[in-house]
């Protein structure tokens, strides 16, 4: 370890599958443990270990895995106390960069108090005052600061996001001044009366906030109460004669109006019950203090009461500061339901002035008659209701509305106070044993007011009945115990007396009790598990007499559950006594029931096994158990618990050793559903009451994810034909289980009929059942149902629209046809029956081709999209970095433009031409000069269109770090263009439609910076995904490798217009990469040519690589593993290949006879090869020749004139073919002219190939033309840019919709969009074949026509591309005018929000471009036109003024070389 002296820190092995870092103190090594560091999957550390060479890193080694792990992770801990508290001996705080770090990478960490290397140095931060209220500003405040190193730097104050200021450092002090008015936040009340803010130091030096502490903005304006403003933290004073609570005391009307203590607060003080009767006109007084004296213009005090939601007022008289009366008035409420209405009160002055009321003091509204309906419930009132029994009216009430005869109002305290006319009601039970002890429950009116009154006076059918004390209601109930009944009593009446027994205080029954004999007869089952928990019913007779019921099987109570005249229904408990047979005896009240009953106690159940251990998380998926002694069980259920939740379900029992139940579902939130397996915590049975098999140790269940199902469309409905299979896709549909026999039981209803399912991962196919309409569908797997929609089976015509077409255009051709050779007939019958059959022959022969093509056309449009949505698995998108995406934009086809470089410059003259280009860069800069500059150039006959964009990309790459600027001269050279273009009575529709001037290619360059993000986050997705689908489409079927024409096109140019015979074949391929891992299988056509085979292996291999990364294929050969062990490599030409009349056919797979399923490899390019051409007689038109046809990558602007021609070789005169001759040789075959009559009939494959690439074209238009897409804002970009193209158009009068439509289309879609679509490759790291670029082409060409606002009349001699999308064209149109008016109801952008966003993406991508290099190459146009550049800035009084001609003379004197 001396090797290492810095590494104080030793790695030792863990028993946790990872490190443990230990720091060394002292000589002892007295190790600490930091930090636990997880570094391999699994298995020990191994002891061998090495650091890499700068000792950054350590290398560590399991068993299966060579792991790098840093030396220290620092950077993890982001404040100083977690970053020193860590122990890791490597890292320190470095104060003003705000970051923990090793010490050598901090800056300056030798300057005192820059680096902390212990917890007491940390910075330190204290504020006085710290806070202060909303409506004081610009307050001094002073931060003392501890540890913090010295600021000669300067340093500034931040309030979090509302104000920043510099600070002024006075020794270990900074002074601040807090914000102005129009940053202090605004508080309401519903925060609280304060807001807390980070009062923030950051480094002028750094850039970094390197201490912060809290700071309280607080508003005591938000106390409208004298208690809650004074008892607030802050220093608020109430005011009380103007009723508001401020910080500053001096804004009080009076001197003892101010508040500072809450007992000096106006406030009522705790009451007494204030009772109040309804309908009684009465006053209530209030006990307060520091009641205010109302001034000269001040209301009087109110008393509000809010009565069941409605307020009433009553007007009030404060006696003074300690007394407030309401006046007489009545209040009542509604219903009779309720006795006693507590009522909020609050008392008011001048309006709305509240008094505090701390003690919550409540007026208690109440109506003696509500719910008192006898004279005992009435004297039960409280007595301080005051309420009594009025005899004349039979109803309770005070005493003054209750007529004043005599003895006629009976209160509680009176002589009197006794309620006559008792009665009884109900009695419970009516039936009891003769032995007595049954509680029997009487209830009625009247039933006295105290025990005394009815403790020896109640006799049940003759037998005395005990009252018990603790079962007594006054007036209402009584609960007695009865004595035994002699042998001759049966039944009889329930007599009592009040009090004494005189005839108005005796009550007797309306019902008879009676005695019963209670007997048993049976009990089932008659066994049960020894853990108890069995429900057993016994049977027998009047088993419902009496009043408590207590079952005993042997030594156990049996738990009471229910009982009726012929059962009584208990719950056994777990048996001490082991297994064995019990007495049963069961006792009602004193009676002991005599009957032989007996229960077996026996072995409780087990379970031996589950199958299946797995469900799905919703359950109720079937699963089998075995075991013993199941059929004890009564009730068996399953359960599961997840989460501190359970849910459980059914089983059914076989018999003894099996039963079945249905799976519980695992308690998961159904929002929160992951797509990983989950575990229970806890899984087992509920089997009565056997504790044992609650949670199963033994078993590993499972649940998957539950199956989903997608709808079948947006509309929710899929037009089917008969007979045609129901497919239903989704993902999870089999659970991925080991051993993977997972099978669930899907059902499929359509309608009420269920059909036929085959499961795979993603979808179940539904053999659609016999019926024709519309249906619901329905599928239903464990405890889901879904429904994806309905089903609507047409029977109509079983043809499609582009069918029908190629149908009706064969039809027609056909007509022709035969008219021709009627014609032909009848001008030649003479002529011998052997031509006619010839004719006949030929007619069958086209006839069957037409309708073959037909019909394969009409199967390609009926092909799912799906095949193609599926494959397109969202593999990682390769999109370029922002510097190359803008180099290829700017600078297309340029690889290593200089604006990447560093200037090369000779070094005696180094020095002066970097001072020149500084002083370049500032007239640059210059806003007079550079559209002086700008005009001058683009007024010189010889500055070419070429040079026009050149300038303008060098002027955005120099101004990338200055966006604001560039983009106001950008609006000017617009402002400029549009007045010349409207000057020159030019149509106004013409304006930016070409790239004519450096202010068009200016605006392409703004937007291509500014919607990178855009791109990135949003557009980016469905345009890769658009390129593949297309790039996936054509290579379904044939391409021809040398004319570029494939058998699925979008473009007529690029289309095969003949039949070519073709396979799919699946080739496995060995992984180059690793030789041990599974082979790829990869799906080849057997017509294509060995590059073509070798490029889609690549692109199966390297499917997630970005292009630049991948090996080429043309560095690779391709071997063929044959079965017998023979090794053969595959070429495009070799020494097999054919030659036929001058023309030399490349090899294909078909050629070599490579059969489905061979094995192939990819091996690196070998020089030569027993099967290779010999050197002497390569032909020159060798795989490189026409792989540079192919791989053509410049602008795809020139489609129809890249298709090569077929040169014949020079010296051989050989021409090469693929799959089509190029015709215009002559030399075509005879036989072939057939296929050349009826090409056309194969432009129906565009509309196949349209068909499945139609959902893609949709999503990208759709993404470009919607102001908000997933999630993603319109670009500021886009709104600022059409509101100036509206401005000036306002400027300029110019109303027409029209032209503003075309403006905005000509300014982003064309300029933008259209070359984005075009060229894929700006954005991706991809290669772009000439088929796809064809297509992409035909789509551009399609998203051109759908911005522009002229009609498209079609006619049949219009291009296939405008045909093609003819119909879709009207809705995309829809689209982009939605688009522009969404656009222009947004607010508009100020110019504030509109810089800040510029000078935020400035400084994103600050030094991508080199400036001086830029520079350079824009001076070399002040060289090339320096006179008329001079002439010019002489002429303009403004670069008069600012002397620029002569500071350009400068930059020229120090750039010439001969200076």
């Amino acid at each position: 370890w001396s090797k290492f002296p810095w590494w104080s820190g030793l790695l030792i092995h863990s028993p946790l599958i990872g490190l443990q870092t230990l720091c060394q103190e002292g000589k002892t090594l007295i190790a600490l443990e930091y930090e636990i560091v997880q570094v391999v999957d699994t298995g020990p550390i191994l002891r061998d270990m090495a650091f890499s060479m700068d000792h950054e890193h350590l290398y560590i080694m399991s068993e299966k895995q060579l792991t790098r792990v840093p030396v220290e992770s620092c950077g993890q801990y982001k404040t100083c106390s977690t970053c020193l508290g860590s122990g890791d001996p490597h890292c320190g705080w470095c104060v003003l960069h705000n970051t923990c770090t090793r010490k050598e990478r901090c800056e300056r960490s030798s300057e005192p108090r820059r680096f902390a290397s212990e917890m007491k140095q940390c910075v330190r931060l204290t504020v006085h005052p710290n806070n202060i209220s909303v409506s004081q500003y610009n307050v001094l405040l002073v931060l003392e600061t501890y540890n913090v190193p010295e600021l000669s730097a300067g340093v500034n104050c931040t309030f979090e996001d509302l104000s920043e200021m510099d600070g002024l450092v006075v020794g270990n002090q900074i002074q601040c001044i807090s914000p102005a008015a129009k940053e202090v936040p605004q508080i309401i009340m519903e925060n609280g009366d304060h807001h807390i803010v980070q009062l923030q130091l950051k480094s002028k030096e750094t850039g970094m906030t390197f201490a912060s502490t809290s700071f309280v903005f607080y508003n005591c304006s938000v106390h409208n109460s004298c208690l809650s403003c004074v008892e607030s933290p802050y220093r608020c004073h109430w005011c009380k004669y103007r009723h508001v609570c401020t910080h500053d005391p001096r804004s009080c009307s009076f001197q003892e109006g101010r508040v500072k203590l809450p007992e000096d607060c106006p406030q009522l003080l705790q009451a007494d019950k204030i009772l109040v009767p309804v309908e009684v006109i009465k006053p209530i007084t209030l006990k307060a203090k520091n009641l205010p004296q109302p001034q000269s213009g001040q209301r009087g005090y109110e008393c509000i009461l809010t009565i069941q939601g409605n307020e009433q007022r009553v007007p009030a008289l404060r006696f003074n500061s300690s007394s407030v009366q309401c006046q007489n008035t009545s209040y009542s409420y509604e219903g009779m339901e309720i006795n006693s209405l507590p009522v909020e009160l609050t008392v008011v002055w001048n309006g709305n002035f509240n008094i505090d009321n701390p003690a919550q003091n409540k007026v208690h509204l109440y109506k003696c008659g509500a719910m008192r309906d006898s004279c005992g419930l009435c004297l039960k009132a409280d007595p301080d209701f005051e309420c009594g029994w009025c005899e004349g009216q039979n109803q309770c009430t005070l005493k003054h509305h209750c007529p004043t005869q005599e003895n006629q109002w009976l209160e509680l305290s009176g002589t009197k106070g006794k309620c006559t006319n008792p009665r009884i009601t109900d009695i419970i039970p009516v039936t009891g044993p003769r032995e007595g002890g049954t509680k029997v429950t009487i209830r009625g009116e009247n039933l006295g007011l105290e025990f005394r009154d009815i403790a020896s006076h109640v006799k049940v059918a003759g037998v005395e009945c005990k009252p018990l004390v603790e079962g007594y209601i006054p007036a209402e109930q009584i609960v007695c115990e009865m004595g035994e009944a002699k042998p001759s009593q049966h039944a009889g009446f329930v007599e009592i007396c009040v009090a004494e027994c005189k005839p108005e205080f005796m009550a007797r029954s309306s019902q008879l009790y009676y005695f019963m004999t209670l007997t048993l007869s049976d009990l089932k089952p008659k066994r049960g598990p020894v853990s108890g928990g069995t429900q057993v019913t016994i049977t027998g007779t009047n088993l419902n007499a009496g009043s408590n019921v207590v079952v005993t099987f042997g030594r156990q109570p049996c738990l009471f559950y229910r009982r009726s005249t012929k059962h009584i229904v208990c719950n056994t408990t777990a048996s001490d006594d082991g297994f064995d047979k019990v007495k049963v005896s069961v006792r009602v009240d004193k009676a002991k029931i005599h009957q032989e009953l007996q229960f077996e106690y026996m072995e409780d159940p087990t379970i031996l096994r589950i199958e299946p251990e797995w469900s799905i998380i919703s359950g109720n998926t079937p699963i089998a158990v075995w075991g013993t002694h199941l059929d004890l069980i009564q009730n068996p259920q399953i359960r599961a618990k997840h989460g501190g939740k359970e849910h459980v379900n059914i089983c059914e029992v076989q018999n003894a050793t099996e039963m079945t139940c249905q799976a519980p579902a695992l308690p998961v939130d159904p929002n929160h559903q992951s797509e990983l397996t989950e575990r229970p915590e806890e899984f087992g049975f509920i089997l009565d009451n056997v504790q044992s098999l609650l949670i199963l140790n033994k078993t590993n269940f499972t649940y998957y994810p539950n199956p989903v199902f997608e709808a079948f469309n947006p509309s929710g409905i899929l037009e089917l034909k008969p007979g045609t299979p129901i497919i239903l896709k989704g993902k999870n549909l089999i659970p991925p289980v080991t051993g993977g026999n997972a099978k669930l039981n899907y059902t499929v209803l359509i309608g009420e009929k269920p059909c036929v399912v085959t499961v795979s991962d993603v979808q179940l196919l539904c053999e659609s059942p016999n019926l024709i309409g519309r249906h619901k569908v329905m599928a239903r797997v464990g405890g889901l149902e879904f429904s994806p929609g309905m089903v609507y089976i047409s029977p109509d015509s079983p043809l499609s629209l582009p069918a029908i077409v190629s149908i009706a255009v064969a039809g027609g051709l056909l007509i022709i046809f035969i008219v021709a050779v009627l014609i032909a007939y009848k001008r030649k019958s003479r002529e011998s029956d052997l031509t006619l059959k010839r004719l006949q022959m030929q007619m069958d022969n086209l006839e069957s081709r037409v309708a073959l093509e037909c019909k394969e056309a009409f199967a390609e449009l009926q092909t799912d999209i799906h095949e193609l949505t599926s494959d397109l698995d969202g593999a990682g998108i390769p999109f370029l970095d922002y510097r190359t995406y803008t180099m290829r934009v700017l600078f297309p086809g340029i690889e290593d433009h200089p604006v990447l470089r560093d200037l090369e410059v000779p070094g005696y003259r180094q020095e002066r031409v970097e001072k020149g280009l500084k002083l370049f860069a500032q007239l640059i800069n210059n806003k007079v000069f550079l559209l002086s500059f700008i005009r001058t150039l683009e007024s010189q006959r010889s500055f070419s269109m070429r040079d026009r964009g050149n300038v303008a990309s060098l002027i955005m790459t120099v101004l990338q770090s200055k966006l604001e600027y560039a983009t106001d001269v950008l609006k000017q050279l617009l402002a400029d263009l549009i007045d010349k273009n409207l000057e020159s009575k030019n149509h106004p529709k013409l304006l930016l439609r070409r790239t004519e001037s450096v202010a068009e290619k200016m605006l392409t360059n703004w937007f291509t910076f500014l919607l990178y993000k855009f791109l990135k986050e949003c557009a980016g997705e469905p345009l890769f995904s658009l390129f593949c689908a297309i790039k996936q489409q054509m290579e379904k079927g044939p391409i021809d490798s040398i004319t570029g024409e494939a058998r699925y096109s979008l473009s007529e140019d690029k289309l095969i217009r003949q039949q070519i015979d073709y396979k799919t074949l699946v080739l496995s391929c060995v992984n180059p990469d690793n030789v041990n891992s599974p082979e790829i299988p990869v799906k080849i056509l057997n017509c294509d040519t060995i590059t073509q085979v070798k490029e889609k292996i690549l692109d199966a291999i390297f499917k997630n690589v970005p292009c630049s990364h991948r090996p080429k294929a043309a560095d690779m050969d391709l071997e063929w593993r044959q079965v017998s062990g023979a090794r053969m490599i595959l070429q495009d030409e070799d020494i097999t290949t054919k030659i036929e009349n001058d023309w030399k056919r490349l090899n294909t797979l078909a050629h070599y006879q490579v059969p489905d399923g061979s094995v192939v490899a990819l091996v690196s390019k070998q020089v030569t090869a027993y099967n290779a051409v010999n050197n002497s007689t390569v032909s020159r038109t060798s795989a490189s020749k026409y792989e540079n046809m192919i791989r053509y990558t410049g602008s795809p602007d020139s489609l129809r004139s890249r298709t090569p021609m077929i040169t014949p070789d020079l010296e051989s005169g050989v021409k090469m073919w693929h799959l089509v001759k190029n015709h215009e040789h002559g030399d075509q075959k005879e036989g072939d002219r057939g296929s050349k009559m009826v090409s056309e009939i194969y432009l129906t494959r565009l509309l196949a190939t349209k068909g499945t690439l139609q959902k893609f074209v949709d999503d990208l238009f759709e993404t470009i033309f919607s102001t908000a897409h997933r999630g993603s804002a319109l670009p500021l970009a886009i709104k600022y840019m059409f509101d100036f193209l509206d401005e000036q158009a306002d400027k300029h009068n110019i109303h027409d919709p029209h032209v503003r439509h075309t403006w905005k289309s000509n300014c982003l879609p064309l300029r933008f969009w259209v070359n984005m679509i075009k060229n894929p490759q700006f954005v991706f790291d991809i290669h772009k074949n000439s088929i796809t670029d064809a297509c992409l082409s035909v789509v551009a060409q399609t998203f051109m026509d759908s911005c522009s606002t002229s009609e498209h009349r079609l006619g049949k001699d219009s291009p296939s591309n405008k045909l093609l999308y003819a119909k879709d064209i009207p809705s995309y149109k829809n689209w982009v005018e939605r688009y522009y008016s969404d656009i222009g109801k947004m607010p508009a952008i100020s110019d504030q929000d509109m810089n800040a966003y510029l000078a935020e993406q400035s400084r994103m991508h600050m030094n991508e471009f080199n400036t001086m290099s830029a520079l350079s190459e824009i001076y070399s146009y002040v060289g090339k036109y320096s006179e008329e550049i001079l002439g010019a800035l002489d002429q303009d009084d403004q670069a008069g003024k600012q002397k620029l001609a002569y500071k350009l003379e400068q930059v020229i004197t120090l750039m010439s070389i001969d200076s």
